[in-house]
């Protein structure tokens, strides 16, 4: 018969304490060493576009720039972190803010003034998620395939609605936030919103037992149902939250753009979820950081900066991209290997 040992004893009959740190301080300690390696490839980036166009990149003009750009598929990317974490996928990001910005930029909207149009990009973005949601949760149908849908039909319906066209935003309320008069203590709107929007992320998946049940989900979602979460209704409200985030990413590319057209969002998708990928959030679910997608972003935006300014041609930046891709999935599965 087997013999289990028993743990050691102190002088009054207590177990003693088990050397060695718990396994959560381990995760801890390879999140921070992942977001230290991101914070050096920024820094090597930005080291880079200093020494190669030093007065054009280091120039106070650029520096919004980037993350004037980098706010809005930031964004898309907070909601992308959750779905991928609970083991999903969402193909359709892209589509649903073109869907979302010319919906909102419509003349019969924009005759509703600034909240016409915010209200209009939030609830199509919404409503789009509920779709998507409903579809996978309660449909069955795999995330893959209902999202490409969507896509197909977001994109499909956005052309029908433009006709083709460019769609000129009027309401000055919408235009004021691209000046440089708005901006507070010399940061876009646009950054300010991005960053509450990364700050309410962090909070609720590190924080709450929303974030907690997204991550049991992807771990093991027959798991998390035996332990009582309502997986279904779980994965509803992450592709609500998605949707949530294309609705508002389709408003700050309104302000950033002053219009809205059919081609907005154009492979929101694939950067979304390269970003996210390359902050540590696995492609099978169940880890991720709303730091590291963030990190992500801002390598992805720097890279397509510094490529802009040194006039290399937009395929050498997707090749770039992609080795930058191929290169942290590697590093995952290295990472796993060896956990």
């Amino acid at each position: 018969m087997t013999q289990h040992a028993s743990p050691p004893r102190d002088g009054t009959g207590k177990a003693a304490p088990v050397d060695g740190p718990p396994a959560w301080r381990g995760v801890i300690a390879r999140a921070d060493v992942r977001t230290l390696s991101l914070l050096g490839v920024l820094a090597v980036l930005v080291i880079i576009g200093g020494i190669t166009k030093p007065d054009e990149f280091l120039d106070t003009r650029n520096l919004q720039l980037v993350l004037t750009q980098a706010s809005v598929i930031g964004v898309v990317t907070v909601g992308m972190t959750f779905v991928i974490i609970s083991g999903g996928i969402d193909l359709s990001v892209g589509a649903i803010v073109a869907l979302a910005s010319v919906w909102a930029t419509t003349v019969a909207t924009q005759e509703y003034g600034f909240f016409g149009i915010l209200f209009t990009a939030i609830v199509v973005g919404v409503g789009c998620g509920l779709v998507n949601g409903v579809l996978i949760a309660y449909g069955a149908m795999v995330p893959f395939i209902a999202t490409l849908a969507m896509l197909a039909s977001a994109r499909g319906l956005a052309l029908q609605i433009t006709d083709g066209r460019t769609q000129i935003v009027t309401v000055d309320g919408i235009l004021d936030l691209g000046e440089r008069d708005s901006y507070v203590l010399g940061v876009p709107p646009l950054v300010l919103v991005f960053a509450a929007v990364t700050v309410i992320g962090w909070l609720v998946l590190n924080r709450t037992t929303f974030g907690r049940r997204t991550v049991a989900v992807g771990g093991n979602a027959e798991a998390a149902r035996l332990a009582g979460i309502d997986v279904r209704r779980q994965r509803l409200y992450l592709y609500l939250l998605s949707g949530l985030c294309c609705g508002i990413a389709a408003f700050l590319l309104i302000v950033l753009s002053g219009s809205g057209q059919n081609t907005n969002g154009n492979l929101y998708e694939l950067d979304a979820i390269a970003a996210a990928i390359i902050g540590g959030t696995l492609l099978s679910g169940g880890r991720g950081t709303i730091v590291g997608s963030v990190l992500g972003v801002l390598i992805f935006t720097t890279i397509t900066n510094i490529f802009a300014l040194n006039n290399l041609q937009s395929d050498v930046q997707q090749i770039a991209k992609g080795a930058i891709i191929v290169a942290a999935v590697l590093v995952q599965r290295r990472t796993a290997s060896t956990t």
